[in-house]
């Protein structure tokens, strides 16, 4: 009965676009009532919706999230492109058809949020004949269609083992999933291609692996910037993650020369159920990005006391390449001591052992590593 009535629905109205919605708010509404977990198939549309004014989708683009939850990516995608070309009534019947049943491509291994997934899609009007249901770190991701833009927010969390996949060089017996959807996303875009990922900080300083694949994305691409993001806004409070914003390059070699990180996390409030993240808590972010999908418009250096400042490739190697760059102290005050939710005060609890869990693992891998074993492909 319910796919009926959506079959009845005018796709091109208001109607559509409020049923989108609704199913939207349901989705928010379930992640912030489960919140164990809820990070891995739900990111808060507020930051969505900035990376994606800040990548500003394109026409004619394939555009890709390897860990597409429930698909709050590639609506946002979707729909800036259809803002800017009136509904797609400015293109031709070719470039229609190519962004309504090609253009949005993603891949979603639980089967129960490949469902919410396919759902939502539907609703919004967007094309699902190139939405896998599979894993992206098995040898299924290696065959998918190089992108001219990634939006992602991979898991944060260890699951479902290593990965399978024989292209991945610097992250192929890592158990944890955020190093190699990293890889995926650095071997997946175009050259020119860019992207704009979630990740959590142990990418940014982790030893071993995560060196390796740290240099590898400043050698393949150029890493332009990094967003610290405040805590508490994926409804675990422990959890601390950043953005990465990057543009693969013609060579392999030498692409980043400059690294640009702005602190949204120091001197912030801790965000969650009672402190709502929203849109404008971007804008001085976005003005500081600027105008160019591939940073490179002008852009200032804040100093010591600002939020936004430039680090050159030669002052990251003096670090040992580690990236979880800081400057700004915040108040000797602990964000968490306000919590007065148990559901906050338990989300901060389970996000502080996730992070020690990560750590632990990272550890071991680098006291006991093991080499790939073959695994058939699917």
């Amino acid at each position: 009965a319910l796919t009926t009535a959506i079959d009845e629905l005018h796709w091109f109205t208001d109607e559509r676009d409020s049923f989108g919605d609704l199913y939207e708010g349901l989705l928010q509404k379930n992640a912030e009532e489960t919140k164990r977990g809820a990070g891995q198939y739900f990111t808060p549309r507020p930051l969505i919706a900035s990376m994606t004014r800040l990548m500003k989708p394109q026409p004619g683009e394939i555009i890709s999230d390897p860990a597409a939850g429930t698909g709050g990516f590639l609506i946002a995608a979707d729909s800036y492109i259809r803002a800017a070309t009136d509904d797609f009534f400015e293109l031709d019947p070719k470039d229609q058809d190519f962004q309504i049943n090609r253009a949005i491509q993603g891949v979603e291994n639980v089967p129960g949020t490949y469902r919410l997934l396919l759902m939502n899609l539907a609703l919004h009007g967007v094309g699902t004949d190139k939405i896998d249901l599979a894993s992206t770190l098995a040898p299924h991701g290696a065959g998918v269609e190089d992108a001219n833009l990634i939006l992602a927010n991979p898991p944060f969390g260890p699951a479902g083992g290593k990965p399978t996949r024989d292209d991945f060089t610097e992250t192929h017996n890592v158990s944890s999933y955020q190093l190699p959807f990293v890889e995926h996303c650095i071997r997946k875009l175009k050259p020119g291609g860019r992207a704009a990922i979630v990740v959590p900080d142990n990418v940014l300083f982790e030893d071993g692996r995560g060196q390796a694949l740290r240099r590898m994305l400043m050698n393949w691409c150029d890493l332009h910037t990094i967003l610290r993001l405040p805590t508490g806004i994926f409804y675990a409070q422990g959890v601390k993650t950043n953005v990465i914003f990057f543009t693969r390059g013609e060579e392999q070699d030498g692409n980043t020369s400059d690294v640009w990180v702005y602190d949204m996390r120091a001197q912030m409030p801790s965000f969650g159920k009672t402190n709502p993240l929203t849109e404008a808590h971007f804008a001085a972010f976005e003005a500081a990005f600027g105008d160019d999908p591939y940073g490179k418009a002008e852009r200032k250096d804040e100093g010591e006391e600002g939020r936004f400042r430039c680090f050159s490739r030669e002052d990251i190697a003096a670090r040992g390449d580690n990236l979880d760059i800081t400057w700004l102290r915040d108040a000797e005050d602990d964000p968490e001591d306000g919590l007065t939710d148990p559901a906050e005060i338990t989300a901060a609890i389970m996000g502080h052992l996730s992070e020690a869990l990560r750590e632990i693992e990272a550890l071991s891998e680098e006291l006991n590593p093991t080499e790939p074993t073959e695994v058939a492909a699917e």
